[in-house]
């Protein structure tokens, strides 16, 4: 390369480096300013994502001294000053409330809560069919059993968590109206569904039993 090149390349060089310098004393500003714009939104993340887990932590620890206490009427009111601070842990903590509550026999404080719960449709499905449940277990029979069979049916439907529950408490409504078979059939259909827990096949086999039948899964391991 000839030294006149070489000057060509060490000019045009300088002045790549006077437009670069240039550029950054122009608009220098624009990347300072959307590199601070990125590290404070993760800072702002970081510090609520914190914030959130403090608060999530003090709530817990309230909900479990709270529960601590040694009788309903006192775990009732302990758990009333408690104050959720998300839509779950609200749940959560009406439900538990509304447990105390039942047991200090304050049924219709803790009915009322829970269907709260089970109306709430910004909740999560499962939220709302377990309040449900809730609820129609603490009022039993002050409830009109055709009320009861009606809401029990509709969380016996395909697809909801608490169907086989829900079917166990149908059964039940069919015995105490004297519709031993069709509480039979019930009965022998949560024996067969894949999805039964092991508790619930005993309580529906001693069921069937106490009616007079045989669980079919009995039946088969016979045969």
């Amino acid at each position: 390369m000839s030294d006149t090149d070489s000057f060509i390349d060490e000019v045009t060089e300088e002045v790549r480096r006077d437009q670069l310098y240039g550029y950054l004393r122009k608009y220098g500003w624009i990347a300072a300013l959307a590199i601070l714009v990125i590290v404070g939104g993760a800072a702002w993340n970081e510090y609520r994502k914190s914030q959130a887990t403090a608060a999530a932590q003090a709530t817990g620890d309230a909900l479990i001294a709270a529960l601590g206490a040694n009788d309903a009427a006192g775990r009732a009111t302990a758990l009333a000053a408690v104050t959720p601070t998300t839509p779950g842990n609200a749940a959560v903590h009406q439900m538990l409330l509304s447990a105390a509550q039942s047991n200090a026999d304050e049924t219709a404080a803790a009915v009322e809560g829970l269907n709260r719960i089970a109306a709430d449709g910004e909740l999560p499905p499962i939220y709302r069919e377990i309040a449900a449940f809730k609820a129609l277990l603490i009022q039993g029979d002050g409830l009109a059993a055709a009320d009861r069979r009606l809401q029990y049916e509709a969380l016996a439907e395909p697809g909801k968590a608490l169907r086989l529950l829900a079917e166990e408490q149908l059964a039940i409504i069919d015995i105490s109206e004297g519709q031993s078979e069709a509480a039979l059939d019930r009965l022998q259909a949560i024996l067969q569904d894949a999805e039964a827990t092991p508790a619930l096949q005993d309580r529906a086999s001693r069921l069937i039993v106490a009616l007079g039948g045989t669980p079919d899964n009995l039946q088969q391991s016979q045969g």
